[in-house]
């Protein structure tokens, strides 16, 4: 497993960190599917055993019920191999499946709060303001939580989903140690702007969805997609419907030749090619059960080469090319 230092911060984290969306279950808006509580565990566990040494969450995965698994699965850790844990704050559960979006300081704070007691520790190491929204409460979140740091209940503080002119309005306040946005090789938005930007102000990059939920691992068909449960937020993501679908698993076919030409995985080729980025600190990669993060931990080994990367910028404009023919397309959010 590689190290990188996360922007100006000191830690020295996995360029593989553990992603917990997933294992929220599927009883709340962006769930994956139900999920073993026992297999969360054991997959968090295993992720430390193999090398990682953060965990990504969030309040709002399974309303909470992602950062209760996590604690449970710290209980099982040795302390002296107890990972860094990340978190975020700004999505607040609402009811009747229903996500509300509040950066207010008495939000913030309870967040913080709720976040503490569910994974059982006085100090979390990263928190985040999940989104930039809404927009006009950016700088009173910010503010809440450079107070959050001086009061000791949180280590270090960044950002996700936010852009260049955002992060410089919160720079104004105090520094951002890291900023957590979506990239993969069908999610390039971050390379015209924002990865510039934290490269120049020393911000890490923490990207989450390397493997494009799922699509950039070459399990995906047409008939599994059919089959996902309607607890499956990626059953209602555009990229997993046609005409996209049929476009994106041509794309990954062209990328298991790839892969296959250097003896790896397409799993462990679609996180090595985000982390040959030079702004990237680490990518988070989302698992389920333990044997899905023994399998893809093994990227964080990996280093592409030049012909290898030159021939997947070729399949990349491939694929662009071929939506660029559907002509206005729906976005994922994430």
């Amino acid at each position: 497993m590689q190290y990188r230092t996360l922007g100006f911060s000191g830690l020295k984290i996995s360029v593989i960190g553990l992603g917990t969306w997933a294992i929220g279950g599927g009883d709340w808006k962006f769930g994956w599917g139900d999920q073993d509580e026992q297999e969360a565990i054991d997959t968090i566990v295993r992720a430390v055993e193999l090398g990682i040494n953060w965990i990504d969450t969030a309040a709002i995965y399974g309303e909470g019920q992602s950062e209760v698994l996590v604690a449970k699965a710290l209980q099982q850790i040795p302390a002296a191999n107890r990972p860094l844990i990340a978190t975020k704050c700004g999505r607040v559960a609402l009811g009747n499946n229903e996500i509300g979006k509040c950066l207010r300081r008495e939000s913030v704070i309870a967040e913080c709060e709720g976040s503490l007691k569910r994974l059982q520790t006085d100090c979390i190491d990263l928190y985040q303001m999940h989104w930039p929204e809404p927009d006009e409460e950016i700088e009173e979140g910010w503010q809440t939580l450079v107070d959050l740091q001086k009061q000791g209940k949180v280590r270090h503080i960044g950002v996700s989903n936010h852009s260049p002119a955002q992060m410089a309005r919160l720079q104004k306040i105090a520094p951002i140690v890291s900023l957590q946005p979506p990239y993969s090789m069908i999610a390039r938005d971050i390379e015209a702007e924002i990865l510039p930007y934290c490269g120049q102000h020393d911000i890490g990059v923490i990207c989450y969805s390397p493997m494009g939920k799922g699509l950039l691992t070459g399990s995906f068909s047409a008939e599994r997609v059919a089959a996902l449960s309607a607890k499956d937020h990626r059953s209602r993501d555009p990229r997993f419907q046609p005409p996209q679908l049929e476009i994106n698993l041509a794309f990954v076919e062209s990328l298991g030749e790839i892969a296959a030409s250097l003896g790896w995985t397409i799993p462990e080729l679609s996180i090595a090619w985000t982390l040959h980025r030079p702004e990237l600190t680490s990518a988070i990669v989302g698992s389920r059960k333990p044997e899905q993060i023994a399998q893809t931990v093994v990227a964080g080994d990996r280093v592409l080469d030049e012909s290898s990367i030159t021939a997947i910028d070729l399949a990349i404009k491939k694929r662009e090319a071929a939506l660029r023919t559907l002509g206005d397309l729906e976005k994922a959010r994430v």
